[in-house]
């Protein structure tokens, strides 16, 4: 069962890279990522990245719809999680 925070780490690591390179093509005026890439690795595991993505590199940040995916996505996640540790009999990290 460590697959899963494995797996949230890695996706949110992909998340932060891809909201950093967004922003740093958006500054450059080059071919943009599309925002439903970002919003799909930030709702799919990476909401974490995401966050940091945001707020570290300024990015998105006046758009509502990316913070309400990102805290929807971070709630879902969060709640696996619980529900992972607390309401299976597998350990989650061994």
């Amino acid at each position: 069962m460590i697959v899963y925070p494995v797996a949230l780490a890695a996706i949110s690591l992909i998340a932060f890279i891809l909201y950093g390179a967004d922003k740093s093509k958006a500054k450059r005026g080059a071919w943009r990522i599309p925002e439903k890439v970002l919003l799909g690795f930030s709702l799919l595991g990476g909401a974490v990245g995401g966050l940091l993505g945001m707020l570290l590199f300024r990015h998105k940040t006046k758009h509502w719809y990316f913070w309400c995916v990102n805290f929807i996505g971070l709630a879902w996640q969060i709640g696996l999680l619980i529900f992972l540790l607390f309401f299976t009999d597998f350990p989650l990290f061994f």
